[in-house]
């Protein structure tokens, strides 16, 4: 475990171990101010990847180095507050073992518990946190603990795991799969048994990826039970099952329970859980006192302090730092001191969203070698906004996409789980080596997983059907919560519905062939067509009517763009790929080609739903 640095003006209580209900200790390191008198508020921070360690996303715009957690911690510290860096369960300097994801609603209360009956402590606690350490303050938030009075959760904190971070429409988030190799290797259990070390070293997730599913034992996990274990168990357990509505998964499930504290949901169009985000806010914000509060930027996962996203650039406003805050310290420090301390600190949050609109820039390629696609922040009173117009756009059978009714048609395609659609971008985290987050060009290159023609788009692709409008005369904008609703049929027992919003630039000189923007995906399963509960097989041939959620969005269409649905099977390997089967998850099985088809008309009436804000008059 790193040492701590020298940190001047701070006193550091280390190895402090905290015990839990099941005589479990967890080790905290305690920072606090050098000299302090009386009793401080507590701000705790729980993280399964080093209480010691520094995270790549904590860095400003003015200094692009991460600093270390001990490092902002003693910058809280100087500010009058106790702050707490606990080690997860299992990792690093805490006893016990780690599964991802179990235990940290029990831990979370224990730890609170814990605090509020320590000298130093004023029985007042804030929670705060990135990715995982979001997680475990919605999870803990479950169960009202001690003590609790306010929360930063950054790009995390699960509304529904199985909705949507987990699994997503019933189908398998594959990030899964590569995070687990990297944290098996990074495991106390690893660095403890060279053996098993080597034997996890000389796997390449990039050989297994095609394997569904990984059967336990027989994975690039082996030498790691307890991964192998974890990924087994969350690849098979496909039903929205009481395991899946426990406070560890699902905040949602535990709204009546769910802490009062005053709150902030924060993360971005490009992460994986910015469905969590919105919804976490849609729902806290109706039925808790508060405040809660959204900040919505166009960032991948916890990269608040820069313009771009993947191979798209946002503009001088894009980053957190001089626009919502100083920096992102800053604007944490701001909330607690207003709701832990009762100061008239700055209020950069005063209105209840903020949300970032791509879009708007001059379409030309930057210096860096990406998209100017530009963007602004705005303020805003709620979640969806209240001035939006929820518009149907018909999907017509010769590929357009309109406010007009279709006339009778359909569209079809054949999906071969052998070679599946790759991922192009989009909202993901923790994908290396096999996918990248962020906003891209959707045409396969050189070195793209799953690529198997450089240079083609994947709108030429004969398992992809794509519906756009006409080129706009003028601009729109999209923000809000996107649905598909589909008339589908297909000739296997089970297929899958991948559905993408696409910003197509017209071509111009950077871009001779124009520039094709994912936006944000959805995906559902279609035997989860009626319940997420109890899937059935589909009867091949027959039609159904289906809506698929899609992430949501806020963007700028420029006028000459056009706005795009492509329509897919397969999105690989951001999802796992569907056989065909109907088998369930998890299991063995064979492969199916599916040959899908969407209907139009009025009958039929497959249309993209869309969040219009209209133009605002000055």
């Amino acid at each position: 475990m790193t040492d701590l640095p020298l940190l001047s003006g701070v006193r550091v209580l280390r190895d402090v171990m905290i015990p839990m209900r099941d005589g479990v200790h967890l080790a905290a390191d305690i920072y606090v101010p050098e000299g302090r008198e009386g009793r401080l508020p507590a701000l705790l921070e729980r993280t399964p990847y080093d209480r010691r360690g520094t995270n790549h996303a904590d860095r400003s715009a003015a200094d692009p180095t991460p600093r270390s957690k001990p490092e902002i911690a003693a910058e809280f510290a100087r500010g009058g507050y106790a702050y707490v860096l606990v080690d997860c369960r299992g990792r690093y300097g805490s006893e016990g073992v780690f599964t991802k994801y179990a235990n940290e609603a029990e831990d979370g209360f224990d730890v609170m518990a814990w605090l509020v009956r320590q000298d130093w402590c004023d029985g007042q606690i804030g929670t705060l946190g990135l990715s995982y350490g979001a997680h475990v303050q919605a999870s803990a938030a479950c169960l009202n603990p001690p003590g609790l009075k306010a929360m930063f959760l950054d790009s995390g904190g699960f509304s529904s795991a199985f909705h949507s971070g987990v699994r997503q429409g019933g189908a398998f988030e594959l990030k899964q799969l590569t995070w687990a190799m990297k944290h098996a290797r990074l495991s106390p259990l690893s660095h403890d048994d060279m053996a098993r070390l080597a034997a996890l070293n000389a796997e390449d997730v990039r050989d297994w990826m095609a394997v569904n599913p990984w059967r336990p034992g027989c994975s690039p996990l082996a030498a790691a039970p307890e991964y192998d274990a974890f990924i087994h168990d969350m690849w098979s357990r496909e039903t929205f099952s009481d395991f899946w509505r426990a406070p560890d998964f699902c905040a949602a499930c535990h709204e009546d329970a769910f802490t009062d504290a005053p709150m902030v949901f924060m993360s971005s169009w490009y992460d994986p859980y910015a469905l969590s985000a919105t919804d976490n806010y849609a729902r806290f914000s109706r039925s808790k006192v508060g405040p809660v509060k959204l900040v919505m930027g166009p960032w991948t996962h916890g990269q608040r302090s820069v313009s771009f996203a993947g191979n798209v650039d946002f503009g001088p406003q894009a980053p957190l730092d001089g626009h919502l805050a100083l920096d992102y310290v800053a604007l944490r420090r701001a909330w607690f001191d207003r709701w832990l301390k009762g100061r008239e600190a700055p209020d950069y949050l005063q209105a209840p969203v903020s949300l970032f609109v791509m879009g708007g820039g001059s379409g030309r390629r930057t210096a860096e070698g990406r998209l100017d696609h530009g963007g602004h922040w705005r303020a805003e009173a709620d979640w969806p906004l209240p001035s939006t117009v929820f518009t149907d756009f018909h999907l017509h059978a010769d590929g357009g996409l309109s406010p007009q009714v279709a006339a009778p048609g359909e569209r079809t395609w054949r999906h071969d789980p052998a070679a599946p659609v790759p991922t192009i971008g989009g909202a993901i985290a923790s994908g290396a080596p096999v996918m990248a987050a962020g906003g891209y060009d959707q045409s396969e290159v050189d070195g793209l997983f799953g690529a198997t023609q450089s240079g083609r788009a994947l709108a030429d692709r004969d398992d992809v059907v794509v519906f756009q409008t006409e080129p706009l005369e003028q601009a729109v904008e999209v923000t809000g919560p996107i649905t598909a609703r589909l008339s589908v049929s297909s000739s296997a027992l089970d297929t899958d519905l991948m559905i993408k919003l696409v910003d197509v630039y017209p071509p111009s000189p950077d871009y001779p062939r124009g520039y094709a923007l994912n936006l944000t995906h959805g995906v559902l399963r279609l035997r989860f067509r009626d319940s997420f509960e109890a899937p059935r097989p589909l009867v091949p041939g027959e039609v159904y009517d289906v809506e698929i959620e899609a992430f949501p969005t806020s963007n700028l269409f420029m006028p000459g763009h056009r706005i795009r649905l492509d329509v897919a099977s397969s999105n690989f390997p951001h999802f796992d790929v569907n056989p065909g089967t109907a088998a369930p998850a998890g299991e063995v099985t064979g492969t199916v080609v599916a040959i899908n088809r969407i209907y139009t008309g009025p009958e039929n009436p497959s249309r993209l739903v869309l969040p219009i804000v209209p133009a605002r008059r000055n």
